[in-house]
C-alpha cells in the first residue's frame, strides 16, 4: 500500500511525502528525542513512513499488540507539537488521502481541497471495503484511541 503511495508522489492536495521504506529506527530515535525533549525516549513504538510539508511525521503507532502493521493506527506528530490519530489502520488512511485529507486537515479540521485520483485508485485496489467519509474515519480513530495526546504528553519533558 505505502509503496504504491510513494510511487504516485501525491503532494497536493494534501501536501504529504511517503517514504520508499520505513524510517530507520536510529533516525526515529534521534528525531523523537529532539521532538519530545526526552533523551530516554526512543520512539520505538512508531514506524514513520512519511512527512508533511512543514516537517511533521506520519507513521504507525504500534498500539495494538500482536497485530500486523496494516492494522495499527496512523498518527501525526507535527513540527510544532501537534498530534492526531488520523486513522485506525492503513486502509482507512488510504481513504483519507484519497479524499484530500492530509495531516494538517486531520489536526485542524480543515476541509479537503480535492480528490486525488491516484490515491483513489490505490485505496480502491488495496482497501475497497474500508471506504467511508473522511469525517467518519477521523471520528472512529479518535474514539478508539482517545488517549494518544496524553500518551505523547507523558513522553515530553
Amino acid at each position: 500500500m505505502l509503496a504504491d503511495l510513494a510511487r504516485i508522489a501525491a503532494t497536493d492536495p494534501p501536501e504529504f511525502e511517503v517514504y520508499e521504506q520505513f524510517e530507520h529506527p536510529d533516525e526515529t530515535a534521534w528525531w523523537f528525542r529532539q521532538w519530545t525533549g526526552n533523551q530516554e525516549a526512543d520512539g520505538g513504538e512508531f514506524r514513520f513512513f512519511g512527512m508533511e510539508g512543514a516537517g511533521g511525521y506520519v507513521g504507525l503507532w504500534l498500539a495494538r499488540e500482536g497485530r500486523p502493521l496494516t492494522e495499527q493506527p496512523v498518527v501525526f506528530l507535527g513540527s510544532e507539537g501537534q498530534t492526531a490519530v488520523m486513522a485506525a489502520d492503513l486502509a482507512s488512511f488510504l481513504w483519507l488521502l484519497a479524499q484530500g485529507i492530509g495531516p494538517w486537515e486531520a489536526v485542524d479540521g480543515g476541509e479537503p481541497e480535492g480528490v486525488d485520483p491516484g490515491a483513489v485508485a490505490i485505496a480502491e485496489r488495496h482497501a475497497p471495503d474500508s471506504r467511508r467519509p473522511w469525517q467518519e474515519i477521523l471520528r472512529l480513530a479518535r474514539e478508539e484511541f482517545p488517549d494518544f495526546e496524553g500518551y505523547i504528553d507523558e513522553q515530553c519533558r
